[in-house]
């Protein structure tokens, strides 16, 4: 069940949208501001208050990386798996994150703090390779550039 506060904002949204279906990635990212994540559920009475079915609005959702369809960790960082970024050492930062979190893309940390996500093309091409952690890009990487971001993503400095 959607909270007072989720369905408030949803509304609001609505009311400047030419449809309510033209909302549905806001309030996906609503839920998920307020959840970390979208579950069955919460997706179920989204597509109710738009007026979708359910399978309309998950094809949505699934769509958009950033639409988080299972949990994820406190921090998500998507590496660019762009052709630019991989050309420019890309493959080796995401091996890097792998092996110092001890896990895979598409996997979180034991501690629940780190999910690590493939990232589509990321628009920085020119500052390649390059990540994002929650909101922010991280650019022209090097393994110790990576290696301080994650020792302050570790201390809760990020």
């Amino acid at each position: 069940m959607l909270s007072d506060t989720e369905k408030s904002e949803i509304e609001g949204i609505m009311e400047h949208a030419e449809t309510k279906r033209s909302a549905c990635v806001d309030a996906l990212l609503i839920v998920q501001k307020y959840r970390g994540w979208v579950s069955d559920e919460a997706l179920a009475d989204v597509a109710t208050t738009l007026e979708m079915s359910t399978a309309e609005l998950d094809s949505i959702a699934t769509f958009y990386n950033l639409i988080f369809r299972k949990p994820v960790g406190k921090h998500v960082i998507h590496v660019c798996d762009g052709i630019s970024c991989w050309i420019m050492g890309g493959h080796n930062i995401r091996d890097h994150l792998q092996s110092r979190l001890g896990i895979k893309a598409g996997e979180t940390t034991a501690d629940g703090q780190i999910t690590l996500l493939p990232g589509d093309c990321m628009g920085a091409c020119d500052r390649a390779p390059a990540m994002i952690i929650d909101e922010t890009l991280h650019g022209n990487l090097t393994i110790e550039q990576l290696d301080k971001v994650i020792d302050e993503l570790k201390d809760g400095q990020a």
